[in-house]
Parts: C-alpha cells; structure tokens; sequence
C-alpha cells in the first residue's frame, strides 16, 4: 500500500510526536517475513484468567491441566472467580459485564487489580517464581450461558440491553477503544462453550466465528495486542479445531450441530474433562503464536486517549457567538518544513520494522504541496500487516506547553481508508506520558488539503 501525505502541524504541547503506520491483521495469518511461532516465552511471563466454573475446570489439575501445562510454558499464571476484585467484580463475567471491566466508571479500580494480581482462586499446580510486574497477558472468558443469544446469526453490531448476537457483537467492538490504549497488555479472547440445547446454536455459531474472523478487521484493529482463541468451536465437535497443525494454523468449524460434545452430562453443559484437555492441547501453541506475534509488532507502551474537540458550530442569530481558541502564532509551530534542513538523526526521522523485507518509509519536508507556505511534511511508505512504521520528531530539551489546548495538523492523503496514529509524548525518558488519536483517511483529504 503506497500512500502520500502532507501533513501541516501546528502544535504547542509536545516532547515529542509520532505518526504511526499499522495494519490490522487476519486471525491465523503472520505478516510478510514472521512466521506462526509456537515457541514459548523465554523468560517468565505473568499472566491472568478471568473466569467462573468452567474456567476453574479448564485450569484444574486432573481436569483440563490449563495451569500447570501454561506454566511448563514459562507462564506464571494467577486467576480471578467468584467474589474477586473491587465491588466484587469477579461476580460478573457474563458477555454484557466487560464494559464494565474495561470501560466503566470503576474500571481504573478493576484493570488496576487485573494487572497486579498474583493469586490463585482454582486448584493449579504453579511452580514458577512470580517474575515480578504486572501481568502482561489478560485471558477472559465468559460462562456457557452466554452461547444462548437470541436474533440471527449474521445480524450487525447494535447496541442493546440482553443477550443478542447484535448487542454482543457491539460490546466487542467497544472493547477495542480501550485496548487500543493498552499496547503493553495482551487480550485473549476465550470464546464461551457451547450448550447441548439446540436452540440457539446457530446463533452461538456465528458469533463465535465473526469474533475469530472477522471482528477485528470490520474495525480496522491496528494492533496486535488482542487475539481471539475459539473455546466454543474446540468443544463443538471431535473434528472442530482452532489449532497450530503441520506449521499452519487450522480453523474447522463445519462438523456437528453447533452444540456441545464435551457436555458434562445430559442436564450439565460444563466442558468435560476430555474436551477440557483437547482444548489444553490445542490452545497454548496458539498462546504462544499470540504472544509472539505481539511482542515482536512494535512499541508497547500503554498511551492516553485524548478526545478530538468537535468543531465549533454556527449559530442562530441572538444566540451567544462561541469564543474561539486563540490563534497560533510562528512560535507555537512544531515545524514549519520551511527551515534549513537539520543534521543527520534531527528533525523528523523515520523507523521502521526492519524484520519484513518490504517495509520502507520515506519522511521528508517536501515543497510544492502544502496548506499555507511552502512545504510540508512527505511520507510515502509500503508496510506490511501487522508490522509498523513511525515518522517521530524529539525536542532535545522538554518544553512548557502546559498552557496549550492540543495539536492541530492538516493532512493531504493518497488515498482514503487509510489508517495512521498521532501520538504525542510529555515527560521524561523514564518517566513517559502518551497520548493517541486515531484518523482514518477520508475522500475530503483526497481531494483538498
């Protein structure tokens, strides 16, 4: 993908300023040059599970042997259940409570204890020294129930109030605004296991699938901090599997009715031991391939979400006139790419990742395309999926913009759909704040600037 840019900055609150390329990535499918590494961690890698029953089954020795088998992985693994966490949070895991999690009022509280937590609440050996930090890998999952979703199978995102594949599948969707601000953390998607009632089996069907294949490509993920592992479809059938085989990874999900094979008994839908240990088996090379994946993708430092300021409305005659941000004068620019051209290593300088052959970025002043003046900032880059390239300009010495109300910039794009990130860096070297807009190119920057 080639892609032009001018982009006009006028900025009065930076240490420094990125703009960062990605590409969402297929589920199963590494980008150009980075092959499925089922290999496991090197170092020890804290990890935790948001659970109820099943899970604790899934993690028990003798049961599904999830825990110890994670930690003969070099994973240090603690668990939430049932009363665990602020306001008891641990209570509610069902589809329609991770917004609470993540994004609620309290979720500063909840995520805080998430990362900290260092305890067991199901029976798993765990031999593994606690590495120390927080954990780096957040794995949850909802309970069976959640596999009765009334509506249809393909029906769209759509907001709602109750257990419908339209409402779960906008919930996931908001998920993604608040991972987007953690790229030092990996998610785990554990779809909920299947039921034996048929009901609503095709609508569990595909949910589940959507999640795994199309759910973070309709949104344009740019990470690769989230990943979907298909609990539902493992326990669906002997010959379902979502698994690393013969180098690749396999996705089958066209055997069976939909419903459970691993069911407990005839009236108890938790996952058997069998289908437990089949889910073992099949599910940590996919941990692995996950964290790898997301460990070798670029940065990962957790950044701030900093709302963009609606435009200011005319208004009706009579009505109060909104008073204006004070205009930016010669000294508030970040550059004007007007000015001699700076050393080698000053200025704007691009990074990229070096690992995929293809990858370039070219980041340079360039006249003759400009929104005033007589120059502006050129990229023209090819990036491949789920790699990364940055154009990054640092001031040698901190700045006082604390009076400033953000970042303005103009941008004249190639062309549309096209993803980008600003990202905006205060503080010191050990001690880093960042901030992070998200833009989608548009025919409005195609056709003018």
């Amino acid at each position: 993908m080639n892609a032009f840019r001018s982009l006009c900055h006028t900025a009065r609150y930076l240490f420094a300023l990125a703009v960062v390329f990605a590409l969402a990535w297929q589920p199963g499918t590494p980008s150009a040059g980075q092959a499925n590494d089922p290999t496991p961690p090197e170092e020890t890698v804290r990890l935790i599970f948001i659970h109820h029953s099943c899970g604790e089954n899934w993690l028990s020795d003798g049961n599904g042997n999830l825990g110890m088998q994670l930690g003969k992985n070099n994973y240090f693994v603690s668990d939430t259940n049932y009363g665990w966490g602020p306001n008891s949070i641990g209570d509610n895991t069902d589809i329609i409570n991770w917004p609470e999690w993540f994004q609620g009022s309290d979720s500063a509280s909840y995520m805080a204890a998430v990362y900290a937590e260092a305890g067991q609440n199901s029976n798993y050996t765990r031999t593994l020294a606690d590495p120390g930090g927080e954990n780096e890998i957040v794995m949850f999952k909802s309970c069976y129930p959640n596999s009765n979703l009334d509506g249809q199978p393909n029906d769209p995102p759509e907001e709602g109030y109750d257990f419908t594949v339209g409402n779960a599948k906008f919930i996931y969707n908001s998920l993604l605004t608040y991972f987007e601000t953690r790229p030092d953390k990996l998610f785990i998607v554990i779809t909920a296991p299947p039921v034996q009632d048929p009901m609503f089996a095709d609508n569990a069907r595909g949910f589940n699938t959507w999640l795994v294949q199309d759910w973070l490509n309709e949104n344009n993920y740019p990470l690769s901090n989230v990943a979907v592992w298909d609990f539902y479809n493992v326990l669906s059938h002997k010959d379902n599997h979502h698994r690393f085989n013969n180098g690749e990874v396999e996705y089958t999900n066209s055997h069976g009715d939909n419903t459970s094979a691993y069911a407990s008994s005839g009236d108890d839908d938790h996952p058997n031991a069998k289908g437990n240990q089949k889910a073992t088996e099949e599910f940590i090379p996919m941990l692995n391939i996950y964290y790898n994946r997301w460990r070798n993708a670029g940065p990962t430092e957790p950044v701030v979400v900093v709302p963009v300021q609606p435009e200011i409305e005319a208004t009706e005659p009579g009505e109060e006139e909104a008073q204006p941000a004070a205009p930016l004068t010669t000294s508030d620019l970040i550059d004007d790419f007007e000015a001699e051209a700076p050393a080698e290593g000053e200025g704007w300088v691009a990074y990229w990742d070096e690992a995929v052959a293809e990858n370039r970025l070219a980041c340079q002043p360039q006249t003759g395309t400009a929104y005033s003046g007589s120059a502006a900032l050129y990229l023209n880059f090819s990036i491949a999926p789920e790699s990364w390239a940055t154009c990054t300009f640092v001031y040698p010495e901190l700045r006082d913009w604390s009076a400033a109300q953000g970042l303005s910039f103009y941008i004249h794009a190639g062309e549309a759909a096209l993803l980008l990130d600003v990202i905006a860096y205060g503080g010191t070297a050990d001690a880093l704040e960042s901030y992070i807009v998200s833009i989608e190119t548009t025919q409005e920057m195609v056709n003018a600037c």
